[in-house]
């Protein structure tokens, strides 16, 4: 098996078995404005009906994007639940690539900067991206084909990163599926505990087993530190990158079923 620093990152669950069969959703442009500065966003709508659909946000992987394979298998799955999706690029991502970075893999840039240099990035980048998501979400819910009030999330690995905190922060989210993430009370990373002691809503979290970049014991960790009363933990053996289709596909009727 190749190292996870030679596979595309945001490619989770897709040796698992074959994409979702959902029909294809509508992907509308979402204009968000945060602080004067535009965030990139998609509102991905259930290919029949006008709503209007309780939102669900989708946060991608590391070197993924607002579009990424991730994304888009569950917004069919999403939207065929009857859910309106909301992804946006985080910062460093996406349309947001820093201009030196362009081009490259999510392999080569992880190595160009070191894997400590890049999570350091990301952790830094986690305000900003809870305070994005924010943004988007009440973008979202001003259209009238969203519902206001409770709204899900669901994100692995770098989409856990700012979708932790959001979930911690943001009293809409009402449900959360996170994972392929940790914390270790010697390395961190800082914050996360704070922000897992303050999440109370529904949570399913996924972890795996052998994940070479966050280890077993620090996702555990993370998972005990969830102070939702309603919480449940799916684990599976393989690396960071090889969570079943299967456990994808689950945690989104999860999120959605929480969203009645």
């Amino acid at each position: 098996m190749t190292g996870a620093a030679e596979r595309p990152v945001e490619m989770f669950g897709a040796a698992a078995g074959p994409d979702s069969a959902a029909a294809e959703p509508r992907r509308v442009p979402l204009p968000v404005q945060r602080s004067g500065s535009p965030v990139p966003a998609t509102l991905w709508q259930p290919a029949e009906g006008t709503g209007p659909w309780p939102a669900v946000l989708v946060g991608h992987g590391a070197g993924g994007h607002r579009e990424a394979p991730i994304v888009a298998r569950a917004a069919r799955e999403l939207t065929a639940l009857g859910c309106a999706v909301v992804s946006i690029d985080l910062p460093f991502h996406g349309d947001r690539t820093p201009p030196e970075e362009v081009g490259l893999s999510a392999a080569e840039r992880r190595s160009r900067i070191g894997l400590d240099g890049w999570r350091a990035r990301n952790a830094l980048a986690t305000t900003e991206a809870v305070a994005d998501w924010r943004a988007a979400l009440d973008a979202a819910q001003g259209r009238a084909d969203v519902t206001e009030g409770p709204a899900g999330y669901f994100g692995l690995s770098l989409g856990t990163r700012s979708g932790l905190p959001l979930a911690a922060a943001e009293g809409r989210i009402a449900a959360a599926a996170l994972g392929l993430f940790g914390y270790s009370a010697e390395t961190g990373p800082a914050g996360v505990a704070e922000a897992a002691r303050c999440v109370t809503v529904p949570v399913l979290f996924l972890l795996q087993w052998d994940d070479e970049l966050y280890p077993r014991a620090d996702g555990l960790a993370l998972f005990d530190l969830l102070a939702s009363p309603h919480k449940m933990l799916h684990a599976n053996p393989g690396g960071h990158l090889d969570i079943p289709a299967a456990e994808i596909s689950g945690a989104l009727r999860f999120v959605a079923g929480q969203l009645g």
